[in-house]
């Protein structure tokens, strides 16, 4: 056989694996560094008996950056693991590794050590009488799938539901498909606000997660953040407390930690906390935007309590908290580039300072970006509908906004707020000038959207009745 044809032959079998080369990773190149930064901080920090996936996802990341032999470590590091941890499990545990060397090897060149590898994953799918001789069909693996989407970030995270959901199908006390499943629930909801606050799909697969690793604290920290969502903020201190007081993957701990604490309105315990989380990861993006939050809140509380009007002391006391929150925020996107909310908070603080014209370049960076989230989408459009109408006194643009959010007809507590912002906008004209009839038609729409059919109609005849009179002021 040539050279050639035995190429395509590795290739043709090599499309079949399931492994990290062929599950459809989507992942950016200018999310690249944070990914690798936030493997490395798993690797080091969380504490987890399932980590042999994240040395196989980090010898794909570095395949992708060109770095062929310290991925080679890589996989050596995942299959050291597999031997010392999970050596009385079957071969099945080893077939996304192999399947990763087969195919760095065969980017290698190295053809003859691709094949080895391809002959252990066909010699393993034969023993357990798999229909394909390179594919093997097991929860295990739809489990290393799922957590390697997982990491990827947002726009892998249906696809991550789905494995462990079907790898739960089949073993659903398996305590690691259920961590799986209830980690990815979790970040659904968080992408997934609706008006229904009390709708918290993820708590039950959470505490079920808790009951099957009840020494995981990373699990009872989410769960103590959801329990605060529905109103049990006591039962949650209770899981965070002894998350904080485990010793286990305190790093992550303390991030949620913090976030409990902040919306708690504990801001100096919130900062306490994620201040020392920082000194552990100096290079988190997350930790950086979470600081950020704080100092944004602490400075949007003396706003409030100086009736929105800050003088003298308070104001200097805000424009510092606004800026230390400003260079936070430019940390975070620094560091993770592609991370949308963190542009949206960084873009009102600049507003807030009135940088405008860097409040608006970074605004029309965020519209230029893909963005795969409805909700996110519609906050961008909201947020700077907000920005028109408050800081540029563009009540035409904030409208045009406002719509865009409303359009993208997601339902969630944004698409509620930019419908009210919008209401009250069009109103505010209309006291101005009742013959608006642009306002008119919005406000009719507005009543079509809230199902008032009585308020649309009115606003529909008063437009209607407008046009008539415009038309006889105009009859020569």
């Amino acid at each position: 056989m040539s050279d050639k044809s035995n190429e395509n032959l590795i290739e043709d079998r090599l499309v079949q694996l399931r492994c990290h080369f062929t599950w459809k990773l989507l992942i950016e190149d200018p999310e690249m560094p944070d990914l690798v930064n936030r493997i490395f901080d798993e690797i080091e920090f969380l504490d987890t008996k399932f980590n042999v996936g994240i040395h196989n996802l980090l010898a794909y990341v570095k395949h992708l950056n060109g770095q062929n032999k310290e991925a080679l470590q890589s996989l050596k590091d995942a299959e050291d693991l597999i031997q010392t941890e999970h050596a009385g499990q079957s071969d099945v545990s080893r077939l996304v590794n192999w399947g990763n060397y087969a195919w760095l090897y065969y980017h290698m060149g190295r053809l003859p050590e691709a094949q080895i590898y391809l002959d252990k994953v066909e010699t393993t799918c034969k023993k357990f009488a798999s229909p394909s001789c390179y594919t093997m069909e097991s929860p295990e693996m739809d489990s290393e799938e799922g957590w390697a989407l997982l990491k990827c970030g947002g726009k892998n995270y249906e696809r991550a539901k789905a494995c462990f959901k079907k790898a739960l199908e089949v073993d659903p006390e398996n305590p690691e498909f259920n961590t799986g499943y209830a980690i990815v629930m979790y970040r659904l909801e968080g992408f997934n606000k609706t008006p229904q606050a009390d709708k918290v799909y993820c708590l039950q697969p959470l505490e079920r997660a808790i009951r099957l690793n009840p020494e995981n604290a990373y699990i009872k920290a989410l769960f103590a953040v959801k329990l605060q969502d529905v109103k049990k903020e006591d039962e949650g201190e209770k899981y965070i407390k002894e998350a904080l007081t485990s010793g286990s993957s305190q790093t992550y701990v303390l991030r949620y930690a913090a976030k409990f604490y902040r919306r708690k309105g504990l801001m100096d315990k919130a900062l306490q906390l994620l201040k020392m989380a920082l000194k552990a990861t100096p290079s988190s993006a997350i930790v950086h935007h979470q600081i950020g939050i704080c100092y944004k809140t602490q400075a949007i509380q003396i706003k409030k309590a100086a009736n929105w009007q800050p003088r003298g002391q308070d104001r200097e006391n805000m424009n510092r908290l606004v800026q230390m929150a400003i260079r936070e925020f430019e940390k975070a996107v620094k560091l993770r580039p592609m991370f949308e909310v963190m542009y949206i908070d960084l873009a009102e603080m600049y507003g807030e300072m009135g940088h405008l014209e860097k409040a608006e370049d970074t605004f029309k960076k965020l519209l230029c970006m893909k963005v795969y989230d409805d909700q996110i989408r519609q906050a961008i459009h909201y947020r700077y509908g907000r920005f028109q109408e408050f800081q540029k006194k563009s009540e035409d643009n904030a409208i045009i906004h406002y719509l865009n959010a409303i359009n993208i007809e997601k339902q969630s507590m944004t698409n509620d707020t930019s419908i009210r912002a919008l209401e009250k906008l069009v109103l505010r004209k209309l006291r101005r000038n009742a013959a608006d009839m642009k306002s008119l038609s919005i406000l009719e729409f507005i009543g079509k959207l809230k199902g008032n059919m009585n308020e649309a109609l009115e606003c529909y005849e008063q437009a209607l009745r407008l046009a008539n009179e415009k038309c006889v002021r105009h009859v020569p």
